[in-house]
């Protein structure tokens, strides 16, 4: 997520479905046309969520083995480089990573648009801005920085956050808008989350890093703050970003040599395309309903044969 992981759900651990030779050597052994394919599993549950339902088609309707990996989104792009892993399902936008490895060493290639377009910003309840409307406006959160204190915050208004894993520019916003905040790191997604909902269920003041597509959305109703617009290059030096973030359409990437030679699998995580509104539903099942991934998956694969009929090749 503008992250090396938007990237959150977090606490979710390494699953790992054996395959032939894939557990031993670490790599995957599907760009070689084999039957293994291994898949990076952000550390947000609407990652988790794309990777559960490929890896429930790949396994149940081609018959591929599966290995997911969690890794950081950075650290997953070296992995993609080189071979370890062989897609990237959800990336948020690296544009360093891209120049290294799709541009120059054209060990990386583009597998299109996931369909779901991504947002990062900072986010309000909307009951408390119902009561306070001019909190949208970031010119006026220093007013409101008493109300925002926490333990954690040293006295200033406390800005949640979720992953130190996540890319943000949080930091530089609060010092080149000279605002009377500082950022608090709840650790992972889930954190957050348990965070945003004890808040909400007591009804405090809150300032949050956030985004959408979020399953959490449909629960707490927040309202964004409106920082400075987003202009194309205003983020090009993190040190001296003072705007918003932009709208992110959400790539995925395969490794070049998997791409050329891991046959169906290839191309099914290609034709693989859906929304925001069906990434949702599957990360509410996981995280909210506490379905286990590959149970949630079947689930929406069941409930929605012609979207995935379309994405088989």
């Amino acid at each position: 997520m503008f992250r090396t992981a938007l990237a959150v759900a977090a606490g979710l651990g390494l699953t790992v479905v054996a395959g032939c030779g894939a557990a031993d050597t670490g790599k995957s052994t599907s760009a070689g046309g084999n039957d293994t394919i291994t898949l990076t599993k952000p550390s947000w549950v609407g990652a988790e969520a794309n990777v559960a339902v490929a890896k429930y088609v790949l396994e149940n309707e081609l018959d591929y083995k599966v290995t997911t990996k969690q890794m950081g989104e950075v650290i997953a792009w070296d992995a993609l480089g080189k071979g370890t892993i062989d897609a990237i399902m959800e990336d948020w936008g690296h544009p360093e990573q891209e120049k290294q490895y799709v541009e120059e060493k054209k060990s990386v290639v583009a597998a299109g648009d996931l369909g779901v377009t991504g947002h990062i910003g900072w986010f309000v309840p909307k009951y408390w801005a119902d009561k306070n409307p001019d909190v949208t406006d970031y010119k006026n959160l220093d007013k409101y920085a008493d109300q925002l204190k926490t333990s954690e915050s040293g006295g200033k208004g406390q800005l949640l956050e979720g992953s130190p894993d996540y890319v943000t520019f949080d930091d530089a916003i609060i010092k080149n808008l000279d605002l009377n905040l500082k950022t608090v790191y709840a650790g992972s997604e889930a954190a957050q989350i348990t965070q945003i909902q004890q808040n909400a269920k007591a009804k405090k003041p809150f300032l949050t890093y956030w985004w959408t597509p979020q399953w959490l959305n449909n629960v707490v109703d927040m309202v964004e703050v409106k920082l400075p617009a987003y202009k194309e290059g205003c983020d090009a030096d993190p040190k001296k970003v003072a705007c918003a973030y932009p709208n992110t359409p959400l790539q995925k990437y395969l490794n070049a040599d998997f791409a050329k030679d891991g046959g169906k699998g290839a191309e099914f995580l290609k034709n693989f395309k859906w929304t925001a509104e069906q990434q949702n539903e599957v990360a509410k099942m996981i995280a909210q309903d506490k379905m286990s991934p590959d149970a949630a998956a079947k689930k929406w694969v069941d409930a929605n044969p012609d979207v995935v009929k379309a994405w088989l090749p």
